[in-house]
């Protein structure tokens, strides 16, 4: 079978492409202020090139590990809790 074809990892590659294309087109996805688990308060901070906030709502980071992907959209879901 040709690629794409059962148990070939294409579906994965894809996805991945897609979270890595769409962090690259939002310029490097910024982490935002956020609250860690002791109350604490940190100040939201920009990622280097071609990396992206990564992490929880309680911890983050600049990574470029792809699943580890914590976007704006997520980010702002963490402020209702």
């Amino acid at each position: 079978m040709g690629p794409g074809g059962p148990g070939s990892g294409w579906p994965l590659a894809g996805t991945l492409l897609v979270a890595v294309a769409a962090s690259m087109v939002a310029g490097g996805e910024d982490c935002l202020w956020y609250v860690d688990r002791n109350g604490s308060w940190h100040p939201g901070f920009d990622c280097n090139y071609l990396t992206f906030c990564c992490g929880t709502c309680h911890q983050r980071y600049c990574c470029r590990d792809p699943l580890r992907l914590l976007t704006e959209r997520q980010q702002r879901h963490c402020y209702a809790f």
